[in-house]
């Protein structure tokens, strides 16, 4: 990862195509994680949260 980039990637599975790609990303200056699901042409964001509903957080 470059020095200048906020999020990283740390998970990954599908391609998008014929399976819907499901990506998790993390901002590296809060480390709050995020789920990014792409099908086709489409897609959505949205924060991953925790039992009492904050933000699923890294520790960085």
């Amino acid at each position: 990862m470059a020095k200048n980039e906020r999020f990283e990637i740390i998970h990954q599975e599908g391609n998008g195509l014929s399976a819907p790609q499901r990506t998790v990303l993390m901002d590296t200056a809060t480390g709050v994680q995020y789920l990014f699901v792409q099908s086709g042409y489409g897609g959505g964001l949205c924060p991953l949260v925790d039992r009492e509903g904050g933000p699923l957080k890294w520790d960085v």
